[in-house]
């Protein structure tokens, strides 16, 4: 399908928005982006992240802290993914690009590569959210139905029960498969990938031979085939579950839409920010614990509207936002915790499998 197409509304909910969001920011004298307690936390993971690495391939532990740690690691690759390459990718970690980029080059040392992401994610994402045929997020056909448009085979009609285990496997195919993928197809889904430049032809072969050789020919060498292949699996499913599940508790539940444009002239019904609006939903945004693991993803709205702010000032733009949306008489999506947000995905995921 060709690109859809978003209106120009003069004076529209969108610039109502960001001339309140950053009326806030010129009155509190802030940065939109990272600040002393993010560049901390950032620290923290990728410290505890190398320490752990160092522990399980050159000290072996026995076989039951080998398993705790590799759970660990995989929870760290997670929170690095959430908290740093994120916002580095979005150019929000900090107000210097050099630092940006490097954040966001984190993912190319864990195994994916910083440019098919900017293009999967940061291009088509967050620009045509839920929209099938657009967003490769909710394409994982023939294997789940993610979209009321797509294609409907039997076995989705148990999909609400298998999900978590395609979801764990979310971090091994992204790594060994999807980017391999989009690079010699030359697209993201159905969306031509732009021109890869030589710079970027070696980061992407470059990084993945790094990958192969810290992730697996090194500790296959320093503790033996078997220890790696139970550490290997535990801390990759573990990363690919978490992963997986905090993207898809933001746009896959049972308030949120799945937009189509127009078939005649392309475009959609809505402006783009209610789109966003329409299409995304937040959870927990109370508990501080999973806003600090999770890089703030769990206020998705604040950051799919303002992506180029750090998710340190979610909470406070939460606000203003959901009092323009009070305003405006548009849904504001939210779960107050964690386990509703995972049984409404759930419950959509049944419904998706049975319609």
């Amino acid at each position: 399908m060709s690109v859809p197409k978003f209106s120009s509304i003069p004076n529209s909910f969108h610039a109502e928005l960001k001339k309140r969001v950053y009326d806030y920011f010129d009155q509190v004298g802030k940065s939109t982006t990272g600040n002393y307690n993010l560049f901390i936390k950032a620290v923290i993971l990728m410290v505890s992240f190398t320490l752990v690495y160092i522990h399980l391939v050159f000290f072996t532990p026995n076989l039951f802290w080998e398993i705790v740690e590799s759970v660990i690691l995989g929870g760290l690759v997670a929170a690095i993914g959430f908290n740093v390459m994120h916002d580095g990718a979005h150019g929000s970690f900090s107000r210097y690009k050099w630092v940006n980029s490097f954040a966001a080059f984190s993912l190319n040392i864990l195994g994916g590569n910083s440019f098919m992401w900017n293009m999967k994610h940061n291009v088509i994402h967050h620009a045509y959210t839920n929209v099938d045929g657009v967003d490769d997020d909710i394409d994982i056909q023939p294997w789940m139905r993610m979209s009321s448009t797509q294609k409907k085979y039997r076995l989705h009609k148990y999909q609400h029960l298998y999900f978590w285990v395609l979801y764990s496997l979310l971090y091994i195919f992204w790594i060994f498969i999807l980017d391999y993928q989009k690079y010699f197809r030359s697209k993201v889904g159905n969306m031509e990938l732009k021109k890869m430049a030589l710079r970027d032809h070696l980061v992407f072969w470059g990084f993945k031979l790094f990958h192969l050789f810290v992730f697996i020919g090194l500790p296959i060498y320093m503790v033996g085939f078997t220890h790696w292949l139970i550490s290997f699996s535990i801390f990759t499913l573990v990363a690919g579950f978490v992963l997986s599940i905090v993207f898809q508790l933001a746009h896959t539940v049972e308030h949120t839409s799945f937009p189509m444009p127009n078939e005649v002239s392309g475009k959609m019904e809505d402006e783009w920010a209610i789109h966003q609006l329409k299409t995304t939903a937040n959870f927990a945004t109370k508990n501080k614990l999973v806003s600090w693991l999770v890089g703030g993803l769990n206020f998705q709205i604040e950051h799919h509207l303002f992506p180029k702010i750090s998710h340190v000032h979610y909470p406070a733009i939460s606000k203003i936002i959901r009092q323009a949306c009070q305003e405006y008489g548009i849904t504001y999506i939210e779960y107050p915790r964690v386990r509703y947000a995972v049984a409404s995905h759930v419950a959509f995921l049944r419904q998706m499998g049975r319609k």
